[in-house]
């Protein structure tokens, strides 16, 4: 989805902070929904017609009459007209500032060939003839003939400025001859690291880098400021709103990343909810790990903002074929490998889990989600019983076998329904070939095994962050123009009620909130988002042209559809 700077500042947007809102009466409420449909997320088929808000939470569910009850002459009334509310979305898998970064670069998600995308590349460097470098990301393995870029018609549309383009996943990029010159590699550049610098019969770099090969060129990259970040970051929130998102849940960070939302927080601008998983690898000390529980402990029980959880990488991707798999790939006789070596991820994690931390850990391949699963179970093993909810990402392909232990462990399945959009997987099934296609992206299956299922975009690791494009895809297993017929891999869709479950009342659980957050209850946080159709009685096939009419987050309106702006009278 093409999306830019321009066209975010003209939403319709509310800023607010999380502060407690103070209502002109005690005992009466600040706001009124009224005349909808309210799915309260208790049962698939609980419904009511309205509700009420008091400060920044839900005072009373019910129906219109009752609700009518609780206004006074200040309250703020709401006339839904038979629309659809929902508790708001929480994107429980992103890496939102590299996301907010993003919107003001390359898009490249809408390229369908290298010829587009080398449009796409050379109008934005005719826009920016200032930029340094030219950076972006989105593009498809599919555009490719090899599955892999070559940087051959980039360096003749782009030969006087550094080009680093990031697929749409984040785990390979595409750059140019003057990118490479820039960071010193070439045919005799050593990388004994995870991922790698792919080369041509000669030796010669071609272009593509691979999982942490990357680096090796990125570094270059002049470093946007922390103003510039901030920036981003509340654009990013503008953008977030318009989607009904009013959580989310960081994959990765840092210290200093994390002091952004700290920033945002203490300035009052921080509009949504959000908690990080600090990253750890083979090269974080015990140094870190401490200070990473303080930060744990000083946010412990924030509403706002979190910094609980650890995250692993334990492989790669499929397209790639970096991702850990148990037998080769069907397309080569690799089989992938770990990102990191077996003992020492069992070490970390069992010297994280005993130090409190809830535990993420990326793992695509078969072989990846076995290796997480034992590591967590060795920990527990061995750091004893406690409450836990670790989880495990992505989970692309995993064995029936190792699906059944989620639920023994209490493990959360973490999972991108929009990774599996069957529009975006030729090079993706090719290597995984038919054996296995039956286990891909098992959604079904993981219900059907009593798993807690969680829902996110991964953005910008994705063709489209906005959930309505998740749950169009978890629902169908097809495109958004039907294809293919009969569904990809169709067993394993889900029912509405399910999608929604994950990608609302899944992210509170995973963040332990699941008793004040992701339904539409009394006493909850009323974070509550309006759509402009009714999700469970809209065909399937048509679920994706719903739109976000109104979000509300903390009790305040945050983002209001233009042309729903008659809605809400004072």
């Amino acid at each position: 989805m093409l999306f830019r700077t321009s066209m975010i500042v003209t939403l319709t947007f509310f800023m607010f902070s999380f502060g407690h809102v103070q209502g002109q009466d005690p005992g009466k409420a600040d706001m009124l929904l009224l005349n909808g449909k309210v799915w309260t997320g208790e049962s698939p088929d609980k419904f009511e017609e309205a509700l009420a808000i008091k400060g920044n939470k839900i005072l009373a569910v019910g129906k219109t009459s009752e609700i009518r009850n609780w206004a006074s002459a200040e309250t703020k009334i709401i006339d839904l007209k038979g629309q659809l509310v929902t508790a708001g979305f929480n994107d429980a898998h992103t890496h939102f500032l590299s996301g907010s970064m993003g919107l003001a670069n390359v898009d490249l998600n809408n390229a369908t060939s290298e010829e587009e995308a080398i449009k796409a590349i050379v109008d934005y460097a005719k826009q920016h003839p200032e930029k340094t470098w030219i950076t972006g990301r989105g593009w498809q393995y599919t555009i490719f003939k090899n599955g892999m870029p070559n940087k051959d018609l980039l360096d003749k549309a782009i030969p006087d400025r550094p080009v680093f383009m990031s697929a749409y996943d984040g785990h390979s990029a595409w750059v140019n001859s003057k990118a490479l010159e820039a960071a010193g590699v070439n045919s005799k550049t050593p990388y004994d690291g995870f991922g790698s610098i792919i080369k041509n019969e000669n030796g010669n770099p071609t272009g593509a880098l691979t999982e942490g090969a990357q680096q090796l060129v990125r570094k270059w990259i002049p470093a946007a400021s922390k103003e510039e970040q901030l920036a981003a970051l509340k654009i990013g929130m503008q953008y977030a709103a318009s989607m009904g998102i009013t959580s989310i849940q960081n994959a990765s960070g840092s210290i200093p990343e994390f002091s952004l939302y700290e920033n945002l927080l203490q300035a009052d601008a921080l509009t949504l909810r959000s908690s990080t998983a600090l990253s750890v690898g083979k090269n974080t000390t015990e140094a870190d790990i401490a200070a990473f529980a303080v930060l744990k402990e000083k946010y412990k029980g924030h509403p706002t903002l979190r910094a609980s959880a650890i995250k692993f990488m334990v492989d790669g991707v499929i397209e790639s074929h970096t991702a850990a798999m148990i037998e080769p790939y069907a397309d080569t006789n690799i089989t992938g490998d770990l990102a990191l070596p077996e003992k020492v991820y069992k070490t970390l994690v069992q010297q994280c889990d005993a130090a409190g931390f809830q535990l993420y850990t990326h793992a695509i391949g078969d072989r990846g989600v076995r290796v997480a699963l034992d590591a967590y179970e060795d920990a527990m093993r061995k750091n004893g019983q406690r409450a836990r909810r670790h989880r495990i990402e992505h989970i692309e392909q995993s064995q029936p076998a190792d699906v059944k232990r989620f639920a023994k462990l209490g493990v959360i399945a973490s999972m991108e329904p929009i990774h599996a959009d069957p529009g975006t997987v030729a090079v993706w099934e090719k290597a995984v070939g038919k054996k296995r296609l039956p286990h891909s992206f098992v959604w079904r299956s993981m219900l059907d095994n009593n798993v807690q299922l969680v829902f996110s975009s991964d953005w910008p690791a994705c063709i489209t962050p906005n959930p309505i494009r998740g749950l169009h895809t978890a629902v169908n297993r097809k495109t958004i123009d039907g294809k293919p017929a009969d569904g990809w891999v169709p067993e394993q869709r889900i029912s509405m009620a399910e999608a929604l479950k994950a990608y609302t009342q899944g992210g509170a659980y995973s963040s332990g909130d699941e008793n004040v957050l992701g339904k539409l209850q009394p006493g909850y946080l009323a974070d509550i988002i309006v759509l402009t159709k009714d999700l469970f009685t809209t065909p399937a096939s048509q679920v994706y042209t719903t739109r976000v009419a109104l979000t509300i987050a903390n009790g305040k309106v945050v983002y209001q559809m233009p042309l729903q702006e008659e809605m809400i009278k004072e």
